[in-house]
C-alpha cells in the first residue's frame, strides 16, 4: 500500500502559531523509544510530576492526556468542550511540560480517554507500563526537529514560535458562532508548492518520492521533477508524509527556502519559493 499527501495547500497548523521574541537556538537531544508500531514513546513530566509515558506524534494537532493523569495533576476540573456531551475532550493548561531536558510552559491540554491510546496502552502495558496520552502540536511546534532513528534521539532546536490554541480555532470555525463574526477566518493555507509526494509502507529509505509536479508551480520553476526523492525542506527532514506536510507548512508564502532531493543517486539542493495560497 502507498500513502500520498498533496502539498498544494499547507499551513493551518503553522497559521495558528504566534511569533515570540527571539530565542537562543541551542539544539537539545531528547531520547525516545521506537515502538514496533513505529510510534515514538517519550517520558514526560507535567507540572513537575511524573515521569509519564506519552506517544510523541508529529501528526497530532493537540496535547492529549488521560483523565487519570489529569486527576493526578489536579487539572481534572478542565473546561468542558462545547461538544462535551458527545464525549469529546475537556480543555486544560499545564503550567509546565518537560521531555528530557526540554521544558515548556503554559501548554494547552485536552483531557480525554482516547480509545486508540487506551488500546495502544493495553497492548504494550506489560513491556512499557501505562501510556497516558499524546504529545502533539502545542509542544513540538515550538521546536525545529530532526530524528535520528539509529541513536533513537530527537534533536530539537527552539524556533521562536508560541503555538496558538488549535482546537479552539477549529471549534470556532465549526460552530460559526458570534465570536467569529466579523473576524478573519482561515479559508486556505499559507502557501502553494504544487507537488504531490508518496511513501510506500515498505519504503525504508530516507525521504519521500515526488509523484506529481504541477505545471507552472513553484517546485517546477525551481527545477524539481517527478521521481526526485525529497529529503529536506528548509532544514527539516521529510522522512514521512506527516513530516513533509509540516515542514512545508512552516514556510511562509513568498519566502525562498532550500530544498534537498536525491536525483540519480546524488543529493541536489534547489531553492523553492511557495506561492500565496487562496
Amino acid at each position: 500500500m502507498r500513502y500520498f499527501v498533496s502539498i498544494l495547500l499547507v499551513g493551518f497548523l503553522a497559521a495558528s502559531a504566534k511569533p515570540q521574541a527571539a530565542v537562543e537556538a541551542k539544539p537539545v537531544k531528547v531520547p525516545f523509544l521506537l515502538m514496533p508500531s513505529g510510534h515514538f514513546l517519550v517520558s514526560v513530566k507535567v507540572n513537575g510530576k511524573g515521569p509519564y509515558k506519552l506517544i510523541f506524534d508529529t501528526g497530532a494537532p493537540t496535547m492529549l492526556v488521560s483523565n487519570k493523569l489529569a486527576k493526578d495533576l489536579g487539572v481534572n476540573e478542565a473546561k468542558a468542550s462545547p461538544f462535551g456531551g458527545f464525549g469529546l475532550p475537556g480543555q486544560a493548561t499545564a503550567k509546565s511540560l518537560e521531555i528530557g531536558p526540554l521544558k515548556s510552559e503554559n501548554v494547552a491540554l485536552m483531557v480525554f480517554d482516547h480509545p486508540t491510546v487506551k488500546a495502544f496502552s493495553d497492548h504494550y502495558e506489560k513491556e512499557h507500563g501505562t501510556i497516558d496520552g499524546i504529545v502533539g502540536f502545542p509542544f513540538f511546534a515550538r521546536y525545529k526537529m530532526m530524528v535520528d532513528y539509529q541513536a533513537k534521539e530527537l534533536t530539537m532546536t527552539p524556533n521562536g514560535y508560541q503555538p496558538g490554541d488549535v482546537m479552539e480555532s477549529m471549534m470556532k470555525m465549526l460552530l460559526g458562532g458570534r465570536e467569529t463574526q466579523g473576524k478573519p477566518k482561515i479559508v486556505g493555507a499559507s502557501g502553494q508548492w504544487g507537488m504531490i509526494v508518496e511513501k510506500d509502507e515498505k519504503d525504508e529509505e530516507a525521504g519521500v518520492v515526488i509523484k506529481l509536479v504541477r505545471a507552472g508551480s513553484p517546485v517546477e520553476k525551481a527545477g524539481l521533477k517527478v521521481g526526485d526523492r525529497l529529503l529536506m525542506i528548509d532544514g527539516r527532514w521529510t522522512d514521512s508524509l506527516t513530516d513533509t506536510y509540516q515542514a512545508a507548512g512552516y514556510v511562509k508564502a513568498g519566502k525562498a527556502v532550500p530544498v534537498v532531493v536525491v536525483r540519480d543517486g546524488k543529493e541536489t539542493k534547489f531553492t523553492v519559493t511557495p506561492a500565496p495560497g487562496l
